[in-house]
């Protein structure tokens, strides 16, 4: 057993999910350096990374699913997506009805078979734990849905927002999550003089990260509880948690000047060049002006921590 003290950055779990043509996949594209395992062809209209399942059988299409986690594990991507989850659950679901021969999830005998997709997709939250512990941020968007709620204490049933999965599979993921971000249109109710309720507005973008009786959220960054639905109301999470993957996993946002990293780098030019050819990101022979422009552009957006790393380094060689 390993005693520990004090705050651990690490990777961070996030759920987004939340109402129609919001923009659930556009805001997780902000994440640092994506890579979106794009189930259901929602990222097509954005200039990201993706992998896209190819497989048509049902079966080769859940196990495609799962092997596109492992095989996230060793890329140089800071943010794994997944988009979404209820297709996920969707795909697994069908999986378990052809490898049984069955028609339906229902054919399975009463509540059987949804408790054996429940089982594989607590499966899949494991892989991504995996994930996690690769030094990599795990993000995973949802649709939501509005269902009947009857809360013991209360006097009456009411609607609510809630994850549009299984009633097995959505408090798992509810738990798993760090963040659980509720995202909508900001709207407000106002009285006509007849005495009816219009809404109005309905065109400013939300998220909501605490609970209430209306939708799911929860936060346990100490988020206040509504926030603009934009980049810059999140970031501050995500950068010193990130800084354990470095030297491969940077967040892709420009900090610095391109002249104050170049000043950097040719500061330190031949530590800098051992490190990277140590790497392989260049020949021994060439120097950091030779790297992939990708990867340059990389280093240009977080050249201090990247300094930081290099210097590190060097004092594990003596």
């Amino acid at each position: 057993m390993k005693k520990t003290t004090g705050q651990i950055n690490r990777p961070q779990r996030v759920v987004l999910y939340g109402v129609e043509s919001i923009g659930k996949t556009t805001f997780a594209a902000q994440f640092p350096a994506p890579l979106f395992i794009d189930i259901e062809g929602g990222s097509q209209h954005l200039d990201v990374v993706r992998w896209e399942l190819e497989q048509q059988e049902d079966s080769a299409k859940w196990r495609e699913f799962q092997q596109a986690i492992v095989e996230a594990k060793n890329t140089d991507h800071g943010t794994i997506v997944v988009d979404s989850i209820d297709f996920a659950e969707r795909i697994c679901s069908d999986a378990l009805c052809a490898e049984n021969k069955k028609k339906s999830i229902e054919d399975f005998g009463y509540g059987k078979g949804y408790a054996m997709v429940s089982e594989r997709m607590a499966k899949v939250l494991a892989s991504f734990d995996d994930l996690i512990r690769a030094g990599k941020h795990v993000v995973i968007i949802a649709h939501s849905q509005i269902k009947r709620f009857e809360a013991p204490d209360a006097l009456a049933p009411y609607d609510r927002y809630e994850l549009k999965l299984l009633k097995q599979t959505s408090p798992m993921i509810k738990e798993w999550a760090d963040e659980l971000w509720f995202l909508r249109f900001k709207t407000k109710v106002a009285t006509s003089d007849s005495g009816k309720g219009k809404g109005i507005g309905g065109k400013e973008r939300i998220m909501l990260t605490t609970h209430a009786a209306a939708y799911d959220a929860k936060t346990r960054s100490g988020l206040a509880e509504e926030l603009p639905l934009e980049w810059a109301s999140v970031a501050h999470l995500f950068s010193s948690a990130h800084k354990a993957t470095l030297p491969d996993g940077f967040e892709i946002a420009p900090v610095v000047s391109e002249q104050d990293a170049v000043a950097a780098l040719e500061e330190n030019e031949n530590s800098v060049n051992s490190f990277l050819a140590s790497r392989g990101k260049i020949k021994p022979e060439q120097t950091w002006r030779d790297c992939d422009a990708d990867y340059l552009n990389k280093i240009f957006a977080r050249v201090d921590e990247f300094i930081a790393a290099v210097i590190k380094w060097k004092g594990q060689q003596k």
